[in-house]
């Protein structure tokens, strides 16, 4: 049978380009308990691709893998290769709103056949005993009434799906590039609380413009997980915050204990995989965000990984000029 909800109270967002294996080993530092999410990998490229590379990952759970596509078998295999691989949760991209992935059928446009998106869930949940969600908008283009999004939510309930992650924020389809997107639309969490308190049995997560741990207490008032996005890359000492004051854990590492536990990671990564250093380092550019040194360890870590011979010792080498 399948398990119903993964929810935690808090999770991070799944961000193309950013949120790797080595950016969640990272943040898994800083926070043992948020819900961190893969970046979206497409049902094509996970059954066609290198599948051991793709889903590949260490010590980060709880982890959600968050997949890309529309053909309910192919969906369903790749959900139960996520469960095999160890993922906690299978989540489907009904929320991405460039150019390149509507071409394949993938991300927000689905949210213009909610029954297809159904056919999906209920083909994934059939596949795996793990949690299978959605994260998707309040709405597309100029389908944005409550009436739009209360039928998708309504349909793929019924598909099984239990928990969905809401960006309050339409999606414009075309006419505004992604980035655009995450920033032009209005905000209406008023649109999410709808949802919420029309179907109380389901997790609702809500997600966007949410920049502070202060700001995501408020939400969980009303809703039952916040996740957060960008501002946990760019700021990523931000989910201590919320290992303090949501999860209650008076345990949190500093940054110095975070970059120095970096270390036998990088070694690790090298040694088994040949993992450039920038690779890994590139995440923890935002660790002293705001911080005195934080220029200077910046500065350290967008060039000491390009050295010829760079290894984990350039951790260190960047600490040094901080304190």
């Amino acid at each position: 049978m399948t398990k119903t909800s993964s929810i935690t109270p808090l999770s991070v967002a799944p961000m193309m380009d950013w949120t790797d294996r080595h950016c969640r080993y990272f943040l898994r530092l800083i926070s043992p308990h948020s819900l961190l999410y893969t970046e979206m990998i497409t049902s094509g490229a996970l059954i066609h691709g290198d599948t051991e590379r793709f889903l590949r990952f260490h010590e980060e759970s709880p982890v959600a893998l968050q997949l890309g596509g529309s053909d309910p078998q192919d969906l369903a295999e790749c959900a139960k290769m996520g469960e095999d691989a160890g993922y906690d949760e299978i989540n489907l991209n009904c929320g991405c709103p460039s150019d390149r992935v509507q071409k394949g059928k993938i991300g927000a446009i689905l949210m213009e056949e909610p029954e297809l998106v159904a056919r999906c869930m209920e083909a994934m949940t059939r596949a795996v005993a793990i949690p299978v969600t959605i994260k998707c908008r309040i709405g597309i283009d100029d389908q944005d009434s409550y009436e739009f999004l209360d039928r998708f939510v309504s349909l793929n309930k019924t598909a099984g799906c239990k928990t969905f992650i809401i960006h309050a924020r339409k999606a414009w389809l075309s006419g505004l590039s992604p980035k655009e997107n995450r920033s032009v639309p209005p905000i209406s969490y008023e649109r999410v609380a709808e949802i919420k308190n029309n179907h109380p049995e389901l997790n609702i997560a809500v997600n966007g413009e949410i920049k502070s741990i202060d700001a995501a207490q408020e939400h969980l008032k009303t809703f039952d997980s916040v996740m957060i996005g960008r501002e946990a890359y760019q700021n990523p000492y931000i989910l201590s915050e919320g290992e303090e004051q949501i999860f209650r854990n008076d345990t949190v590492l500093s940054r110095e204990e975070i970059a120095l536990a970096m270390m036998p990671y990088i070694e690790q990564q090298m040694r088994d995989y040949g993992t450039p250093v920038k690779s890994i380092t590139r995440h923890m550019i935002g660790l002293f965000h705001e911080q005195r040194g934080a220029k200077k360890w910046r500065q350290s870590l967008s060039t000491l990984p390009h050295e010829d011979g760079a290894d984990a010792g350039i951790v260190e080498k960047a600490l040094k000029t901080v304190y």
